[in-house]
């Protein structure tokens, strides 16, 4: 979407009652490619405490704008008007999900230096996974 020219995307957290690495890896890989091509905004809406202490702890709060429900940690937001809300999406080859793992992981690590620590072995076997199901085709 980000090739496409799309700019503005909102993640609505009403309902997640939590995120494991991956999507907030994925997350923080379109925060950081908005930042790449100089504009743009990510903004998550509805976190509640546990998703917020989870991307404040991973050290992606920095990365996004929010909107927070009432009694969650708050931080400052900013506009989403104009926003391509993302839903349902076409199911995703088994090849290419491997690869946005792998993605989101470094992501995370990019997003914050203290984040290899957590994530280097998770993406250690990740890619010798991915390595291991390349050469097994």
């Amino acid at each position: 979407m980000i090739q496409r020219g799309n700019r503005y995307f909102v993640v609505d957290l009403a309902h997640c009652e939590i995120m494991d690495s991956t999507f907030m890896g994925t997350l923080a890989g379109i925060a950081l490619r908005l930042r790449e091509v100089g504009s743009g905004k990510l903004s998550v809406i509805e976190p509640n405490a546990r998703n917020m202490q989870l991307l404040q702890n991973l050290g992606l709060d920095h990365l996004f704008s929010f909107e927070l429900p009432e009694g969650v940690i708050s931080l400052p937001y900013g506009p989403s008007a104009g926003a391509i809300v993302a839903s349902k999406a076409d199911p995703i080859p088994q090849s290419e999900q491997q690869k946005t793992i792998i993605d989101a992981h470094e992501a995370l690590i990019a997003a914050s230096p203290a984040n290899e620590e957590k994530f280097k072995d998770v993406l250690e076997l990740l890619k010798q996974e991915s390595s291991s199901e390349s050469r097994d085709s």
